[in-house]
């Protein structure tokens, strides 16, 4: 009887050691991207190669809880894999119809500490990067634990140039990107991109960041990059109760830019549809009463400069329907503007005007013209005020046939005040689970989203469809205020960094490029045809026509690119790219045969040809663009363009002559 269990012993312990040396494999479905995951030393690690080529070298993998030592790995074990090939379709968006096409794999990784003894972590393998994340399903249920550290790592093969700011700085994500080799990068938001000597391009973030930190990069001076979880007052990451899944990681791979724009793994990651039919959401373009406050024309408090005074929004009306424009959006009508309010920002009222701004007959004076106002909900970071008032507010809202709420919280990073008096980042658990709540919510009366200074974008307009835009980059505003303004680079950087999350409110279209400023870094620092350019390049459902009415209509014949662009697309396409140089791209019209153009240069003048593949077979278009003039610059003569008009079919090339700080922007129109 002693020697049986020695010997059944003997086979368990031989059945461990098995099962930690396994390794196991997925390849992409067209075998491009493969990815192995193994146990050794008391780590689970994962690496990636493309082609067969090592691209990302063996990583570590898991979490570290409060009150327990990091957890060694023992074993890999119960290997299942599936293979997914299906479309769907947006009810909005960049692209109509999506492929999902992936491998799945998902391995349980035995640890020596209770909360890590069993953890699923799931693969997912796609021919353009790979997405996983982790599955505690060992926790019982209901069972608190903190998250104190993600170990995740992401080592990429080789030199690499890197494009990212500083992370948890009091501005958020406003900042200007820097382009070093990435052994320099220290603390890092993502996405964040990487162009390697060896002609592959990674990009790093996150898909369906729910109830969880946002997820930060922390370089070591080697190249390696670690998450790093945005942390809560008392210094954890996340609380949570068992069981529970984290966000997925995502990784990008592709030979060009245009290869990681052109991804959709962050959309794929995400659980479909929740909402059913969002019909009542219409993607357009809108004006506003915002530009002119600042410009510091008008006031967002009460007093005769007031600009949110029932007259002027009238007027804002009055041209929207004139020249087609869904929506008027008006900043700073409630009542808590006055003073330093971001410093007060639990006195605004989400529900009570200004004396000199009559919501109800304004909202039917906007209907009788087939114009809608578009909400403003501005907290000043305020969350447990404007938490008491959501539901009000969003009733409102809905009353008064309101269907899209942009809300912003202007504060210092780190200087959100919660319910029990803790300082919280802007992207913590705590505002990803406020941002939630107000999607919630807002989905409930049937209205949608556009968050400024919001948590990134990681893809869940896929399950929340009203959740329609974001800002989250530094955006047109900066070109008013000359601190300094936006360099011409920034604009041929976003579509590889922080568009690769999702739509921004970006507020295109300004002709009036020096608004009364001298100096070139106070100015806008673009031509006039780039402003154009941006509603092609710049993706969003809903798109500002951000300028004065008054400078639209000095130039009429500019102002018609931006009346005909729609803003949402059958597909769309990277035609070519450089970060930090220059980028072309081409969307087709929603449910029509129109495709648009929009090629958008840094600071040195350029000449590309592009070839017109994309249009259809057969057909022939009237390619309607709108250019650089001969003598544009961005720096000495901004506002000149040529409009033009020719014949053209998929065989031709266009020469695409590309002014300092310049653009193009074309519209081809199907000849019938």
């Amino acid at each position: 009887m002693r020697l049986r269990r020695a010997a059944v012993s003997l086979a368990v312990l031989a059945h461990g050691i098995a099962a930690a040396e396994a390794r196991e494999c997925a390849q992409s479905p067209g075998k491009v991207i493969e990815l192995c995951v193994d146990v050794h030393d008391g780590r689970a690690v994962y690496e990636v190669s493309r082609h067969g080529v090592p691209v990302l070298a063996p990583g570590e993998l898991g979490l570290s809880f409060q009150g327990e030592q990091v957890a060694r790995f023992t074993a890999l074990a119960n290997p299942r894999r599936a293979s997914v090939d299906a479309s769907w379709e947006q009810p909005w968006g960049e692209q109509r119809v999506i492929r999902d096409r992936h491998n799945e794999l998902v391995v349980t990784l035995a640890g020596d500490t209770p909360l890590n003894r069993a953890v699923d972590i799931t693969f997912r393998v796609f021919d353009d990067g790979i997405g996983l994340r982790y599955g505690y399903g060992g926790i019982p249920a209901g069972q608190p634990v903190k998250v104190i550290a993600d170990r995740t790592q992401f080592r990429p093969v080789g030199r690499n140039q890197a494009w990212w700011y500083q992370a948890l700085g009091q501005e958020r994500d406003e900042y200007l990107y820097t382009q070093t080799d990435a052994r320099r990068v220290t603390l890092a938001e993502t996405p964040l991109t990487l162009k390697g000597d060896n002609g592959v391009y990674l990009s790093f973030h996150e898909a369906a960041l729910i109830d969880f930190p946002s997820m930060l990069l922390a370089g070591n001076g080697t190249g390696t990059l670690t998450a790093s979880l945005m942390p809560a007052p008392d210094g954890s990451a996340a609380e949570k109760t068992g069981p529970f899944t984290t966000p997925w990681r995502t990784v990008l791979i592709g030979d060009s830019p245009a290869a990681l724009a052109d991804s959709r793994i962050e959309l794929n990651l995400n659980a479909p549809n929740k909402l059913g039919d969002v019909s009542w959401f219409k993607p357009g373009k809108y004006i506003g009463i915002w530009w002119e406050m600042h410009l510091n024309h008008a006031t967002w408090g009460s007093g005769w400069r007031h600009g949110a005074n029932t007259a002027n929004v009238k007027r804002h009306i009055d041209f929207a329907a004139k020249h087609g424009f869904g929506g008027v959006l008006v900043e700073g009508w409630n009542q808590g503007w006055d003073g330093e309010w971001i410093a007060n920002g639990e006195k605004f009222s989400f529900t009570r005007a200004y004396p000199d701004f009559d919501a109800s007959a304004l909202a039917t004076y906007a209907r009788g013209k087939g114009v809608r106002l578009i909400g403003h909900n501005e907290t000043a970071g305020a969350v447990e005020n404007y938490e008491a008032q959501l539901e009000d507010a969003m009733a409102m809202y809905a009353k008064l046939g309101v269907d899209v709420v942009k809300t912003g919280y202007v504060r210092h990073s780190g200087e959100i005040v919660d319910a029990a008096g803790g300082k919280q980042w802007f992207a913590g658990q705590y505002m990803v689970r406020h941002h939630q709540r107000v999607a919630e919510i807002a989905a409930k009366h049937r209205i949608a989203i556009d968050a400024h200074e919001p948590v990134k974008d990681t893809g869940l307009r896929r399950t929340w469809p009203n959740l329609i835009s974001r800002e989250g980059a530094r955006g047109q505003e900066f070109n008013a205020w000359g601190v300094p303004t936006n360099p011409p680079e920034h604009l041929t950087i976003l579509p590889f960094t922080r568009m690769l999350a999702g739509p921004m409110d970006f507020t295109p279209g300004i002709f009036d490029l020096a608004h009364g400023q001298t100096e070139l870094t106070r100015r806008v620092q673009s031509t006039l045809a780039t402003q154009l350019a941006e509603y092609v390049v710049l993706y969003s459902p809903v798109q500002m026509a951000a300028d004065l009415p008054e400078n639209y209509e000095a130039r009429p014949d500019a102002f018609q690119f931006i009346k005909d662009v729609p803003t949402d697309w059958e597909q769309s396409r990277t035609l070519q790219a450089e970060i930090g140089d220059y980028v072309v791209v081409a969307r087709q019209e929603r449910g029509g045969e129109d495709w648009y153009l929009g090629a958008i240069n840094d600071e040195n003048a350029r000449a590309l040809r592009q070839p017109l593949t994309f249009l259809s077979p057969g057909a022939r278009y009237e390619a309607q663009i709108y250019a650089d003039g001969a003598q544009a610059d961005y720096r000495t003569n901004p506002q000149a363009y040529r409009i033009e008009k020719r014949i053209v079919t998929r065989a031709d090339v266009l020469d695409l002559s590309l002014a300092a700080g310049g653009g193009t922007a074309i519209r081809f129109r199907q000849l019938r």
